[in-house]
Order: C-alpha cells, then structure tokens, then sequence
C-alpha cells in the first residue's frame, strides 16, 4: 500500500483533536460535578471519580473518532465491547485498591489521632502514601511536644502549689508575730513596750518586703515591668546598693568590698538595677560567714559588663545550680523568718537582669560561692 494513502491529512488530524478535546472536556465537566457533590465523600470514591473521567474521556474520544472513520457494524460493536469490559473492569479494580488501601492507612490515622487525644506519644509508623506519611510523621512529632508540654504543665503546676505552700507559711510566721505582739500589749504583759513595738515593725517590714517582692515579680512574669533606661555609672548603682545591705551586714559582722567597679557606664534603669544587686548582696551577707567579707568585682567581657558577688560561704550543690533563679528556691527548705521572702529575691534578679537584655549565673569557686550577671555596656 503507498505510504500516502496511510498518511492522515492535516484536517482529518485537526478533527481528531477537536473531537478528543471535546470529549474530554465533557468528561473532566461532569467529574467536577460528580466531585462537588461527593465533596464529603470518602477518599476511595473521589478517587473513583477522577479514574472513572480519565477513562470515559478515553472510551468517549476513541469511541466518536472510529465512528468517524466508518468502521463496520461489526467491527464496531466488537470494539465496544472490548473498551467497555475494559473500562468497567479497571475501573472497578481501581476501586477496589484504593478503598482497601485507603481504609487500612486512614484507620492507622484514626487510631494514632485517638492515642495522642488520649495522651500517648505515638510513633512515626508510616502508612505508605506520601500524604498519609506526612500525616503520621506530624501525629508523631505533635504528640512528643504535647507530652512535653503536659510535663511542663505538671512541673509547674507542682512549683505553684509548693509555692504557694512556702509563701503562706512565710506571711504566717510574721503575722502570727504580729499578732502575739499586739495582744500581749493590749493585756499589759509586755515587759518592754518600746521592744514590742520595734519587734512588730520589723516583722511588719518583713511582710511589706515579701509584698513588694511578689508584685515585682508579678510584673517580670507577665512582662508589664516599664523599664526607663539612661546611661548610669556602675559604682554609683554599687554604692547604693551597699548602704541598702549595710545594716544587716554590720549585725553579721560581714565587710563589702569592691574591686574594679570603677570606669564602667551602663544603659540601664538604675532604680531596677540596684535591686538586682542588692538581692545579690544580701544574699551574700545572709550566707557569709561571720567576720567575712564579701567582694563585689566588675569586669568587661566581649563588649558586655559582669558584675559578680563573691561570698565565702559554703556554696550550693552543683545540681541546684541551674535552679537557683527559679521562683521559690532554696538552698535549705526549712523555713525561718530571717530568710522571709518564699525565695523571690534571686528570681526578681534574673527577671531584671533579662530585661536589660542580661544574664545570669552562680559557680562554686574555690573558698567560697560567685553570682554574676552579665549586662550590655553603655550606649
């Protein structure tokens, strides 16, 4: 047979794209359709929907361009036949795999979805399809950071309550000081009234101290404190910092003194800033041996200014290190009234400290027990 009496034409070409053209966009019109109303339907049957519209877009162009071509009654009822078997018998397998697949990977899912509700830290244990991979790998990594985040919770939920506990014992012993004070004044059997009144002053002190102490941290802990930062000389924020530990330093017998302090310029707010050192100093002064000193150095270190407070006291253990700062921490859990305060005092300085962009830390140094913090230079 010549070869140019096999060769299509460029209009019989043309109608054959036009024709499988319009066949197919009949075919993707009507499964946009069939998808819209199966919009809550299940993933197999939406799978089902698209392999039924490739295949009638196939079965419906090849079907009008061979009844095009003027095929035989015969020859074209044999070939419905065949694509239509075919057709219903791909698409019915289709079907079938992709229900059965779809059901095993989504109960998988389920299942890890009830386990994680419930708590549990599932694995990454992988369906088998990308998507329903991506899936589980984010089921499994979810439930890791709830389950961190539940052990969190439960910390500090055990740190409120213990703290809580320790800071209603602190506000007791100075009130049930208070009260003893005042009704041995009101039935005259105060020996000394002038004693009795300069004992309830301090106790009342006590208690204003522990007030302040918990409105201020109340305020680094939601982030409301109002810093008013200028450029202030460190030995001036030091200097006022010793003459507020001074008397309680003198009842121990404990001397302060400074080395380096001089020459440095802070940006900071001086008001807040002497706080935080104070807390250290009189954290120092409470710990020091009688007849000690205490030595408060300043130093620069990569454009930054520490100021350390170094006491010769016998330190704390290398695993309460990182928790020093934390609210509600002590050394010793026994509660007494010279330590009033339910551990406040070293918190409110790491707040303060991190609010001027700072930090701080605690070492054991041979002889004796360091704190630092660590502040930008001046501006």
């Amino acid at each position: 047979m010549p070869v140019d009496e096999i060769m299509l034409t460029p209009a019989a070409l043309l109608q054959i794209a036009l024709t499988t053209l319009g066949c197919t966009a009949v075919a993707m019109a009507l499964a946009l359709a069939a998808l819209r109303l199966n919009r809550r339907g299940s993933i197999a049957s939406q799978f089902t929907i698209v392999v039924a519209a490739a295949i009638l877009a196939i079965v419906a162009s090849t079907v009008a361009i061979v009844a095009e071509m003027f095929f035989s009654s015969h020859d074209l009822a044999v070939f419905l036949w065949v694509i239509g078997m075919s057709s219903i018998v791909s698409l019915t397998a289709a079907w079938l795999i992709v229900r059965r697949t779809a059901r095993a990977s989504t109960a998988a899912l389920v299942e890890k979805a009830q386990r994680v509700g419930d708590g549990a830290v599932v694995d990454d244990a992988r369906p088998g399809w990308r998507e329903f991979d991506e899936v589980s790998a984010q089921l499994a990594e979810t439930s890791e950071r709830l389950a961190a985040a539940r052990d969190e919770i439960a910390a500090l939920d055990s740190s409120r309550r213990q703290f809580f506990a320790w800071i209603s014992h602190d506000l007791r012993t100075p009130l049930a000081g208070i009260r003893a004070m005042t009704e041995a004044l009101e039935d005259g059997i105060a020996t000394d009234p002038a004693e009795a009144t300069r004992v309830i002053r301090a106790k009342v002190d006590t208690v204003s101290r522990m007030v302040d102490d918990l409105f201020q941290l109340s305020k680094l802990e939601t982030g409301t404190l109002e810093l008013r930062p200028e450029a202030v000389v460190l030995l001036d924020i030091v200097s006022d910092a010793v003459v507020d530990v001074s008397a309680e330093a003198a009842e121990r017998g404990v001397r302060v003194v400074q080395r380096g302090i001089d020459g440095h310029l802070l940006w900071a707010d001086p008001r807040e800033l002497t706080r935080a050192i104070g807390n250290l100093l009189a954290n120092g002064v409470r710990h020091a041996p009688s007849g000690s000193e205490i030595l408060v150095e300043a130093h620069t270190r990569d454009e930054r200014i520490v100021v350390s407070v170094l006491d010769h006291g016998s330190g704390v253990a290398s695993e309460d290190l990182g928790r020093m700062f934390d609210v509600g921490w002590r050394a010793n859990e026994a509660r007494s009234t010279e330590s009033a305060g339910a551990g406040l005092g070293l918190a409110i300085v790491r707040g303060i400290v991190e609010a001027h962009g700072g930090e701080v830390g605690a070492e054991n140094v041979p002889g004796g027990f360091r704190m630092s913090l660590t502040l930008p230079a001046g501006a």
